[in-house]
């Protein structure tokens, strides 16, 4: 399978032509008011739609209500639905059904329990983010450049597919995958120059680093 390369936490259309220019797999547009990166409904349907179907599109949300989240479907109908919040496996099993959308759950790690959880979301989420845990009493769950001890997650197989986020950069994500085998990366923070402002040529870094590990490892190309 080929690897998976997400860059998420897109505000601008230069931004968006350098992920898409450079080869990204997913882009991911953040609808959580607390984040630097997050987009309104309007800027995200037009930023999205200059997608044209190059890359998959992936909306994030935080424990998101149905309001919100149909909102943000009709806005920008996006290839899938990120819950980046505490929502459990009933939950996320609720929306997959209600909205029709592909899910993308995000869980944070900081030891060998935490991954444990994934299990619970087996036949519920089509796709599992591994990220770390925030700091305590951060008000972002996710995007803080953090990451977790990698090794944990070399044997990780929790029956569906993932992705390993948290911390990546252009300088490490290529000893990330070969240390993981992970399916995909995801990156935001990593690939800024300050909170939400993304830098062009560190998106440009970050994918050709990946696909340098990719080639390395033998894996299949193409896209999700």
């Amino acid at each position: 399978m080929p690897l998976t390369v997400k860059i998420c936490g897109v505000t601008t259309h230069e931004a968006l032509a350098a992920a898409l220019d450079a080869g990204a797999d997913m882009i991911g547009f953040v609808f959580f008011p607390k984040s630097p990166r997050h987009l309104s409904l309007a800027a995200a349907g037009e930023v999205s739609r200059r997608v044209e179907g190059r890359a998959q599109t992936v909306a994030l949300l935080v424990n998101p209500e149905d309001g919100q989240i149909d909102a943000v479907v009709r806005a920008m109908r996006p290839d899938w639905l990120q819950l980046h919040g505490a929502e459990t496996p009933d939950r996320v099993a609720d929306i997959r059904k209600t909205f029709g959308v592909p899910i993308l759950k995000a869980f944070g790690v900081a030891d060998s329990d935490d991954l444990a959880g994934a299990e619970t979301y087996r036949g519920v989420a089509d796709r599992l983010l591994l990220d770390a845990k925030p700091p305590k009493n951060g008000l972002l769950p996710g995007g803080n450049g953090l990451a977790f001890d990698w090794t944990l997650v070399r044997d990780f197989s929790p029956g569906a597919p993932w992705m390993l986020s948290g911390g990546l950069t252009p300088d490490n994500v290529g000893e990330a995958v070969r240390l993981t085998g992970t399916p995909g990366v995801d990156v935001s923070s990593g690939v800024e120059d300050g909170p939400g402002q993304k830098s062009l040529a560190k998106i440009r870094a970050f994918v050709a680093a990946a696909r340098l590990a990719q080639d390395q490892l033998g894996l299949a190309t193409g896209s999700v």
